[in-house]
């Protein structure tokens, strides 16, 4: 591939079971999808998480497993260089998103905003030869951001259509939603909208010892329970309005456990993981409806996106605006959030922007990311 611009983005999400890695030529203008690979890292999900709260002995924890990260980031690397039968000279650099551990948005309430993610860069590079980019949040923040969601600016790089105003849902451990207008003048707009896949994964692996409820199925068993659902709706977060961002430090399991000990009635979990998947649904339809006074595609990525029982109440909840995937317009819906970071890496050695200050409240487009040459 003489003439191809090809990059890596390495994404590991709220979720903390998978790092993905996509490569992807950016060259003449395009986005193109060329490979990917994907290393289990749940042997480190309890690790992940505990940093994500506060406890003891952390700065040891931290730099332990910000160092076992960027061994697992770098393999990850490798492993897709190899699948594809390239070196590392053709590949002009690494995007790494990292694993948050923290994100604490811009508060009165808190003190200094600031957003943490771990997985050495310096190890990726040093790993794999490879010129990495990474911490791509705090620049944002630094000028009064929320260095979140990021991946809108890429959204409206690639999936802007002029003449069509289009939703992109993300549904990770966090949903965020992007809105597309019909013109590229138009300020895009693109906000965190509450929990995603992250409650109903904890709650079925407390419950079903199982990572994630495969296509909602052990949702479909039980009963929304409407004490719990208005009161989940009621979050403080959710009448906020934009910018914001949200994370596990809000929607988290001893949350929820908090949630359901105010109610003082018996449960079943079958029940509580189909109110958490009407949360999902309802937060992620109310956001979308919010910019429905004029007609609009949805078009859904992300984890959530394999949920059946999810898609389903979604497209019930907004009909009769269609609901699709991005797998229609071009990008597979596991891949988007990888790809957003191989493109990040790229507009930062270029020299361009990154954020979207319509998206996160800083004051100015900034180039983000800092450069660990390989």
């Amino acid at each position: 591939m003489p003439d191809a611009e090809l990059y890596i983005g390495l994404m590991s999400g709220t979720s903390a079971d998978s790092i993905d890695a996509a490569l992807v030529d950016f060259s003449h203008g395009r986005c193109q999808l060329l490979g990917t690979h994907s290393s289990d890292i749940s042997d480190l999900k309890s690790e992940i998480h505990a940093l994500a709260q506060p406890g003891d002995n952390e700065i040891q924890r931290l730099g332990q497993l910000d160092r076992e990260l960027g061994v697992r980031f770098a393999e990850t690397v490798n492993q897709l260089l190899r699948q594809q039968q390239l070196t590392n000279t053709a590949i002009h650099a690494i995007g790494s998103h990292g694993q948050t551990i923290r994100h604490r948005p811009p508060s009165s309430e808190e003190g200094h905003a600031f957003s943490l993610q771990i997985g050495d860069p310096n190890t990726i590079a040093g790993h794999t030869g490879i010129t990495t980019v990474a911490d791509f949040r705090r620049r944002d923040i630094a000028l009064g951001g929320h260095g979140a969601p990021l991946v809108p600016a890429f959204h409206q790089a690639i999936f802007h259509q002029p003449g069509a105003r289009r939703a992109i849902i993300n549904i990770g451990g966090i949903a965020n939603i992007t809105l597309l207008e019909k013109s590229d003048e138009t300020p895009m707009q693109g906000y965190d909208t509450g929990p995603g896949n992250g409650l109903m994964d904890a709650w079925t692996l407390t419950h079903l010892q199982q990572p994630y409820d495969a296509e909602g199925n052990w949702s479909r068993r039980g009963k929304t329970l409407p004490a719990l659902l208005e009161q989940l709706l009621s979050t403080p977060y959710l009448a906020l309005p934009p910018p914001k961002s949200t994370g596990r430090e809000l929607f988290n399991l001893d949350w929820l456990n908090g949630q359901l000990g105010t109610l003082n009635q018996p449960f079943e979990p079958a029940d509580v993981q189909a109110t958490l998947l009407d949360f999902t649904a309802q937060t992620i339809a109310s956001a979308i409806k919010r910019h429905s006074e004029e007609p609009l595609d949805v078009f859904l990525c992300g984890g959530g996106a394999h949920n059946r029982a999810l898609v389903e109440k979604l497209s019930a909840l907004l009909d009769p605006i269609q609901v699709a995937t991005t797998d229609s317009i071009g990008v597979p819906v596991d891949w988007v959030e990888a790809i957003a970071f191989a493109w990040l890496a790229q507009q930062t050695l270029e020299g361009k922007p990154g954020n979207a200050p319509a998206v996160t409240g800083a004051r100015t487009a900034a180039i983000l990311g800092a450069i660990y040459p390989g």
